[in-house]
């Protein structure tokens, strides 16, 4: 799996690297039970912090789509659903399109619920 990052982006570089994951398992280019890039060899090619890679992998652990295990690594969850995957990322374009206008997160909740209504 091919992980990207652009140090010119405002977006930190973790959620950039968990944005990569997220992309791959929603178009399925990653594969559940697939092996992602062991986080001292990723943050080697991308030339950022272990730590970085790192707290990229917890937010996808947070989020149930990966596991980490202790001396296997990153894994892809046999129960990720790429569908989850595309909307958590949705969700994270909203959130940022929302505090670029100052919207609090009431307000955004409100916007997901009119919507949501409407749909």
């Amino acid at each position: 799996m091919l992980v990207r990052v652009d140090p010119a982006r405002s977006t930190p570089l973790a959620e950039q690297i968990a944005a990569s994951v997220r992309r791959g398992i929603a178009d399925g280019t990653a594969q559940p039970g697939e092996r992602l890039p062991g986080a001292r060899d990723l943050a080697a090619s991308l030339q950022v912090s272990i730590h970085t890679v790192l707290a990229g992998y917890q937010t996808l652990r947070d989020e149930g789509l990966i596991e980490l295990r202790r001396g296997r690594g990153a894994v892809v969850r046999e129960g990720a659903q790429p569908g989850r995957a595309a909307v958590i990322e949705l969700a994270r374009e909203l959130v940022l399109a929302a505090r670029r206008i100052d919207l609090d997160d009431e307000e955004i909740l409100g916007l997901v619920r009119t919507a949501a209504n409407g749909a």
